[in-house]
């Protein structure tokens, strides 16, 4: 027993009412020294407090510290596609930038299903976080756009903040990307290396960031003297399999001179690549492959991707950031990405 008559063994969990007779201090001095208060408190009477929540096993409701404050300590983060190094990547820095914060980051995958991430983001609003993070690119036609416009406003409204990123599909804080930019200058510099004839694998009809990557390829293409026929652009899932499909359907159809394929992200690339090797063909010798994002893994794979360099990592960390009313982070303009050329593209002298 303590000399206040509070033993350390118990059968219920300690509450705020206990640690505060405990530490000798009242009820409001044990709270704001334990729940993180801009208000300070005496640091004799904060170490009293701690010291007595320790010897009684205390933990913070967090539950009702949502209901008293409106909103809790923690960053949910919605993707696309957990497995996915794109977005594991850009959860790294959410991550590191929320440890900084001491925050918590919770995350959810869509599946790249518009009514799943509605369903996710009124879950959410019931956990009231402080912050929402939507990273996953959405369908150009999308009949759940309207319902999540408005629960994310309501839950804005209810004290929450939402940061989008990508492109600022509505009207919140966003990290916008240079996605057409990106794809553009890598198209001028394949072209300015020799090749000429090209094929694209991309996502499924209506993904945004996809049709903003192959607007800009085109667009590069255009202006430098590249050619890319319509039936040379294949569609198929936006993973490593899908890239994989991708590229054995031109190979099957018929490469007919085309010099490079170009894949609207790196992991649809890394199949492709897999997809000319189980044909017998050289990637890089026979037919070029390009992607976008430079995810980590494309600089160990035979041979190293050429690609778009997207700086993901930074984006999470942008993202929370702008969140929290960092000024820094809303006036950087859009996240700058840089061209990478690599073994997988090693050109053409003509």
């Amino acid at each position: 027993m303590t000399e206040t008559g509070i033993g350390t063994s118990r059968s219920t969990p300690a509450t705020l009412h206990d640690v505060a007779r405990e530490a000798g201090v009242s009820l409001a001095t044990a709270s704001r020294s334990l729940n993180g208060s801009t208000r300070k408190v005496n640091d004799e009477y904060r170490k009293r407090v701690l010291d007595a929540a320790a010897r009684l096993d205390y933990s913070p409701n967090l539950s009702a510290q949502a209901v008293a404050r409106g909103t809790t300590t923690t960053v949910a983060l919605l993707v696309a596609d957990i497995a996915d190094p794109y977005f594991s990547s850009i959860a790294a820095g959410v991550v590191a930038e929320a440890d900084h914060e001491r925050l918590i980051v919770t995350m959810a995958a869509t599946e790249r299903d518009p009514e799943r991430e509605l369903e996710l983001v009124r879950t959410l609003r019931g956990q009231r976080p402080r912050v929402m993070i939507l990273a996953g690119s959405r369908p150009t036609s999308d009949p759940t756009e309207g319902a999540l416009g408005e629960e994310l406003a309501a839950y804005e409204r209810s004290g929450g903040r939402v940061v989008l990123i990508s492109r600022n599909e509505f009207d919140f804080r966003t990290v916008i990307v240079e996605n057409t930019a990106g794809a553009e200058a890598l198209a001028r510099e394949l072209v300015g290396i020799g090749y000429r004839r090209f094929a694209v694998i991309t996502g499924g009809e209506g993904l945004r960031t996809a049709a903003d990557r192959v607007e800009g390829f085109r667009a590069g293409l255009a202006a430098a003297g590249g050619t890319l026929d319509d039936e040379h652009v294949v569609r198929a899932a936006f993973t490593r399999d899908g890239g994989y499909d991708g590229m054995r359907q031109l190979i099957e159809s018929g490469l007919d001179g085309i010099e490079l394929v170009f894949a609207a992200n790196d992991v649809m690339a890394v199949g492709a690549l897999s997809a000319v090797r189980d044909a017998g063909l050289t990637p890089g010798t026979d037919v070029a492959v390009a992607g976008f994002d430079d995810i980590p893994t494309v600089r160990d794979v035979t041979p190293a991707l050429t690609t778009v360099r997207v700086p993901l990592e930074e984006l999470g960390r942008r993202a929370l950031r702008l969140a929290l009313g960092d000024e820094s982070a809303s006036s950087e303009g859009a996240v700058r990405t840089e061209v990478v050329l690599r073994e997988s593209t090693p050109g053409i002298t003509r």
